[in-house]
């Protein structure tokens, strides 16, 4: 196996989750689809036609994917269930990706260097969802 991917689904604010997460992380959009514009789709209801159907936003050698969850379908609840949990390259680097995407979200545990070596820190973000950043000289690849 060579990575994997998160994919994360939302009740109808992809973009808006998406946008948000580009500017904190950079970078462009690899791809954004939307339902108007896919095959099979053409007997949605016309107020979710703009939704998302698929949106990758690459961070890294990972790339974060999301979609827009019809209201047709069962309804995202977010839980506690999955984090979304990002390597930094330094301190700084962590402070800054932890500040941005916690703002306005709810901080589990503030970074801070912890007793297995790493620095880090955890948070809810403003749409729900569990992240975990950490910076280490350890190389995890090798464990």
């Amino acid at each position: 196996m060579k990575f994997i991917n998160p994919y994360l689904n939302f009740n109808g604010n992809t973009e808006e989750v998406f946008t948000f997460y580009r500017s904190v992380l950079g970078g462009e959009f690899a791809m954004v689809m939307r339902f108007r514009d896919t095959e099979g789709c053409e007997h949605m209801p016309e107020d979710e036609k703009d939704g998302i159907m698929h949106i990758a936003l690459p961070v890294g050698s990972s790339v974060i994917m999301g979609t827009d969850v019809p209201k047709s379908m069962e309804q995202v609840v977010n839980g506690t269930s999955v984090s979304l949990c990002v390597h930094m390259d330094s301190r700084e680097e962590a402070d800054r990706i932890f500040n941005g995407l916690s703002e306005g979200g709810k901080v589990t545990m503030p970074m801070e260097d912890m007793f297995w070596g790493d620095y880090f820190g955890s948070f809810f973000d403003k749409y729900g969802i569990q992240w975990m950043i950490s910076f280490s000289t350890q190389d995890y690849s090798k464990m």
